[in-house]
């Protein structure tokens, strides 16, 4: 007996089994060391009652356990089952458990079974459940037509709910029906030849015919099959047949289309879902100079752009093809050839009853000759609206730097009739010179200006910004001694500026008299000017403590014409306006801080380029 039980424990070593035992009068407890290396604990482990439970996946698993060992211990029931384990490693497996129940006197004394690892043969059967559940679903759920045909005799041996829905045919009608009766008389010999190619062969292949319902409707439909495969002896082909009238039917509305547009004088481009081209007439092949082979397969405009393609319009195309919209658009296009031409391109969508996309359809024409009027047309407005506003500034600069200098020499001549004193009168004399020197170089640089008007680009100098302001402050210096304002700067004698000579005479006119003009009474006047130096800009800084203004308000048309702020008589609302245009002219700009009785901030930005 004892050779028999080291033969059994051998051979269950060698086969992988595992044996356990447990005495249940002396709960002593075996397991062998295969019953160990599954459970993946030392070889010296020593169980005891009760231990082995742990192992057992905690849930349903142990649960099982518990109850057919209880039932086992109770009421003598032997078991075979599997279990999934966790072992003292924590890795997940499989087993297999046969229980046998030892009985004496018809008490249970001992309980003796087998351990055996499993988890690969149950890995693959779970693989191979997922593979059937996802067949199964695939199957079931499928948009396509699927029959299951005996090849031998061609007979239907399952299907899927679609199929039934295209042929009207019931489970009963269906299964057991010869393939055959699916379709029309006339497709009858291809269907059987393309099945029996199929068949011989083992390969996928698609072809196309119409089924006939149950109720007489022919349906043109696609018919694949798939590789056989053979089950109990018996060769089976999967088929699929999928509904393609709505597809047919777009195909006879492009070949209706095509016969309609192919002469047409319009460009003509179809293109599918994804934006490809389908179709194209003689119209676009010719403005296009591209063959049809070119066409078809690529996206409509692919070498149409070129170096002065606008891309925003080329984004706004691309964005509409990808949102499905439609769009009219004009874009500068390129031909085969290179040459350029203006395309006027309308891109419409068409859906299904269904809402979706079936094709987009560009109807286009060239419209080089408009658009070139119309640039020329624009560019005649434009040198025609630049020489208003430089004869409009022009006349401006003429009515308000010759007043300023004349109402400067009024002064001089009314302060000379007014005195007796022949020194006094004399001592005016180099005001009065340097008044109309400073006049007559004005009238200088107006002349000068009528020249260059005559031109499209009015010519920059240098010029040392020192002595133009001291040259301004000298021209001004009666107004300022009656005024009684500080005029201080901060310009290096080194600073040079590139400027229209008039414009910035113009422009430090305008701004030593305002902060003249302006002054507040409360408290003595300055005018500080400084400077400084970016990689754009030279920047000169007019600062007074005069009325300021209230930017809140007025922030808006301080540069607009004839805008006045203050209510003086002699305001006339030129002279900012002038400023900013002339700076403008010279690409520069202007700028302002204000506060309402704390004075103001001139920024003139020149630009050095």
């Amino acid at each position: 007996m004892i050779d028999k039980l080291e033969l059994y424990f051998k051979a269950a070593q060698s086969a992988k089994i595992g044996i356990w035992k447990m005495n249940l009068q002396t709960e002593d407890v075996f397991w062998d060391a295969v019953t160990k290396h599954i459970l993946e604990v030392p070889e010296d482990f020593n169980p005891v009652n009760g231990s082995g439970i742990k192992f057992y996946t905690e849930g349903e698993n142990r649960d099982k356990m518990m109850t057919l060992i209880n039932r086992a211990i109770t009421d003598g029931i032997s078991f075979e089952d599997k279990f999934q384990i966790t072992t003292g490693k924590n890795n997940i497996k499989y087993i297999e458990c046969i229980c046998q129940v030892e009985i004496v006197d018809g008490i249970a004394t001992q309980l003796l079974g087998t351990f055996q690892d499993i988890t690969k043969e149950q890995n693959l059967i779970n693989e191979l459940q997922l593979s059937v559940e996802k067949f199964s679903s695939v199957f079931s759920s499928a948009n396509d037509a699927i029959f299951i045909i005996d090849a031998s005799n061609g007979i239907i041996t399952d299907y899927n709910p679609r199929a039934a829905e295209l042929t009207e045919y019931n489970s009963d009608e269906l299964i057991g029906l010869h393939n055959s009766t699916l379709f029309p008389i006339e497709y009858q010999k291809q269907v059987r030849y393309f099945l029996t190619q199929n068949r011989t062969n083992d390969e996928f292949t698609v072809n196309e015919a119409c089924i006939k319902t149950k109720s007489g409707e022919s349906i043109p439909v696609e018919i694949a099959s798939g590789k056989r495969f053979i089950v109990n002896h018996i060769t089976y082909l999967v088929c699929y047949f999928r509904d393609i009238s709505e597809r047919k039917n777009v195909e006879e509305k492009l070949n209706l289309l095509s016969l309609a547009a192919s002469e047409t004088t319009d460009t003509i481009v179809i293109a599918n879902p994804q934006g490809e081209a389908i179709w194209a007439n003689n119209a676009y092949l010719e403005l296009t100079g591209l063959s049809i082979e070119e066409v078809i397969g690529q996206k409509p405009g692919y070498l149409s752009r070129g170096p002065e393609t606008d891309l925003q319009s080329t984004l706004l195309m691309k964005k509409a093809i990808q949102d499905k919209k439609s769009i009219k658009i004009t874009i500068l296009n390129y031909n085969k050839q290179k040459e350029k031409y203006w395309f006027e391109l309308n891109i419409t969508t068409v859906f299904d009853s269904d809402n979706n996309l079936i094709n987009f359809i560009g109807v286009g024409r060239d419209v080089t000759s408009r658009i070139e009027k119309e640039i020329e047309l624009k560019q005649l407005l434009e040198v025609t609206s630049q020489q208003n506003d430089k004869l409009y500034n022009f006349t401006h600069i003429v009515s308000h730097n010759i007043r300023s200098h004349t109402s400067n020499l009024a002064m001089i001549v009314d302060v000379i009739e007014n005195t007796e004193d022949i020194a006094e009168k004399l001592s005016y004399y180099d005001l009065f010179k340097e008044g109309t020197e400073k006049l007559s170089e004005t009238i200088e640089y107006l002349n000068e200006i009528i020249t260059i008007q005559k031109k499209t680009n009015i010519a920059k100098k240098k010029i040392n910004l020192k002595d133009e302001i001291e040259k301004t402050k000298s021209a001004l210096s009666l107004v300022i001694k009656e005024s009684q304002i500080t005029i201080s700067h901060t310009i290096p004698e080194d600073l040079f500026v590139y400027v229209i000579p008039a414009y910035l005479d113009s422009i430090l006119l305008n701004l030593f008299t305002n902060a003249i003009k302006y002054k507040s009474r409360k408290r003595k006047a300055f005018l500080e000017i400084g400077y400084e130096i970016n990689e754009t800009y030279t920047v000169l800084n007019f600062k007074d403590n005069g009325l300021g203004l209230n930017l809140v308000k007025n922030g808006h048309k301080i540069f607009g014409m004839y805008k006045t702020f203050h209510g003086n008589e002699d305001a006339k609302g030129i002279g900012l306006y002038m400023t900013k245009n002339q700076l403008e002219a010279m690409d520069g700009k202007i700028e302002v801080e204000s506060e309402v009785d704390h004075g103001s901030t001139f920024k003139i930005y020149l630009n050095e380029k």
